[in-house]
């Protein structure tokens, strides 16, 4: 029972920690949803050799001067570009239209008014889903590491779990805050960051797949704190049936039946005393030797 205990505490904290490092690498990192965007394309300035495809040919390279008539060869979807974006909880990342670089921005500053607030709501449980899970990873920790004692392990099995299902469940709304503002940023964003098509991305299986490692720890911590409550219980009801049986045999036994037995044994008389020696019982050396002397007279007589 020991080695199950300790293999399903280690497995409870391998979980746990695995869902620190994915929410860890998820709040860190700007990929929870990735798209492209449709960008209009830029004058092209200076001398051009070769014809380029992140900016609008002209016929004149002098595009401050007013007189000159300009002549643009890119017409309809040729003025256009496919950037690609990648947005997380803090920023929002676009690919530059020469395609060098990027261009980041603070998420917060692109969301509605009225989504700020559900966003910053959102960073909250991040954190505390983290605090949390860090918190029941180090109770899980010492009591692996530290405590032989089955009742404190006990305690420490009870307060890792609660933490981590706490840790879940913020987990669990935090994630579903930031997919609505998304989706309410993609609907009424400005039209500068609106994109295109959009999907979501690694860093949004992360932290999924956190909340699912976390939600296992939980189960394996939860059900293994139950099965240790559960053997004491059968234990204790195996040792309660044995103490039962062992006080009614010691109840047989005590002297005051095992007296009366004996007492009951004994003939009343001393025809019946006669009798039974007659017929060749012999008396054990365990029975009550007779004194005549406490016979009644009657009896004394009727011996003799």
């Amino acid at each position: 029972m020991g080695i199950d205990r300790r293999q399903r505490a280690s497995l409870a904290l391998t979980l746990n920690f695995i869902a620190v490092v994915f929410s860890v690498s998820a709040l860190s990192t700007s990929y929870w949803c990735e798209g492209t965007r449709k960008v209009a394309k830029p004058f092209c300035k200076g001398p051009v050799k070769l014809r380029q495809s992140y900016c609008i040919m002209f016929n004149s390279s002098n595009i401050n001067d007013s007189r000159l008539v300009q002549y643009i060869w890119e017409t309809g979807d040729d003025k256009f570009l496919m950037r690609r974006f990648h947005t997380g909880i803090w920023l929002s990342c676009e690919e530059n239209v020469n395609g060098i670089g990027e261009n980041c921005r603070s998420f917060l500053n692109i969301a509605p008014p009225h989504e700020k607030g559900v966003l910053w709501l959102c960073i909250v449980a991040e954190c505390l889903y983290i605090l949390l899970l860090v918190t029941g990873g180090i109770l899980m920790s010492i009591e692996i590491c530290h405590f032989t004692n089955v009742i404190d392990g006990l305690k420490l099995n009870a307060f890792a779990a609660i933490f981590t299902v706490l840790s879940g469940l913020l987990g669990m709304v935090a994630h579903m805050m930031y997919t609505t503002a998304f989706q309410l940023t993609v609907s009424l964003g400005p039209e500068d960051w609106r994109p295109q098509t959009w999907d979501y991305g690694w860093s949004y299986c992360l932290a999924w797949g956190s909340f699912t490692s976390c939600m296992a720890s939980s189960v394996t911590t939860i059900n293994r704190y139950t099965k240790t409550i559960l053997e004491f219980k059968h234990k204790r009801r195996k040792i309660e049936k044995s103490l039962k049986v062992k006080q009614k045999l010691l109840d047989f036994d005590s002297p005051e039946q095992v007296w009366d037995m004996y007492i009951s044994s004994v003939p009343s008389t001393a025809e019946e005393l006669m009798d039974s020696s007659s017929n060749g019982r012999r008396l054990s050396s365990t029975s009550v030797v007779l004194d005549l002397n406490d016979l009644p007279d009657p009896q004394v007589e009727e011996y003799c």
